[in-house]
């Protein structure tokens, strides 16, 4: 079966079998053709290979790649987040207001046992803390890198000088201070999280990062806390494969 994560920015495909989920494609939003490349990475199975997806992308995207995913009439279903699912239970009173990445992401830390704090450098910086039992304690969303530095050029006509790369320490000139800076209050908001999911589990959670960023961003954020943090690269793809998996809902048509 294939599983497709429609993000804000790429659609994530990987063909799964029992043993898991293969190698993850990327395709980006802004490329000459998404619906091309979504065609030509679908012909490598058979047209009756059934998929299983989600997206957090505009409803206009989401309506194209539904489209092709529709042709041929293969087995296809569309995830959202629910209130419970094989054991999670989130805390959001109305679920359909929690993003389905970070449900799904959710799902798969919940298979591996314990507590989690769940970090996503992605197009919004998002927080989310697990307890042991499964129980979804609530999140945080922040505003990413990239786009606090943007919207600092947008108000600010003095700080728009040019982009430079962010890193510890103190700055000597204006970019490499905004780039800096907001990569500071994105790594502040996490350690403001981790502290605060210490004061409510009786132990401290596992701590992992995904997205853009979080290669970059998971080094300085081991050195600042001093606990290991894990880069859990795919684990929309995971959530997905968990669920399809589990409760069979590759019976529906797109």
């Amino acid at each position: 079966m294939w599983l497709l994560d429609l993000g804000n920015t790429r659609l994530k495909l990987a063909w799964a079998d029992a043993d898991g989920p293969g190698p993850v494609l990327a395709l980006p939003h802004e490329g000459p053709d998404l619906e091309h490349g979504l065609r030509r990475a679908l012909a490598r199975a058979d047209n009756a290979a059934p998929v299983c997806w989600a997206s957090v992308a505009p409803a206009e995207r989401s309506a194209r790649v539904a489209a092709v995913l529709a042709e041929g009439g293969r087995p296809c279903v569309r995830v959202h987040s629910r209130a419970e699912a094989l054991g999670l239970r989130i805390a959001y009173a109305d679920p359909a207001r929690l993003g389905v990445d970070r449900f799904l992401a959710l799902l798969a830390a919940q298979q591996c046992g314990g507590a989690h704090l769940l970090v996503s450098f992605g197009s919004a910086l998002t927080v989310d803390l697990l307890d042991a039992d499964g129980r979804h304690r609530g999140g945080l969303i922040g505003i990413a890198p990239a786009h606090a530095r943007q919207a600092l050029a947008a108000r600010f006509a003095a700080l728009d000088r040019g982009d430079a790369i962010g890193g510890p320490g103190f700055a000597d000139d204006t970019p490499a201070a905004v780039a800096a800076g907001v990569e500071a209050q994105a790594l502040g908001l996490v350690l403001v999280a981790w502290l605060e999911a210490l004061a409510l589990l009786p132990a401290p959670p596992q701590l992992s990062v995904a997205g853009g960023d979080a290669a970059r961003l998971q080094p300085r954020l081991a050195a600042l806390l001093g606990v290991p943090v894990q880069v859990a690269e795919h684990r929309v793809i995971d959530g997905l494969h968990r669920l399809a998996r589990a409760e069979g809902m590759l019976q529906a048509r797109c």
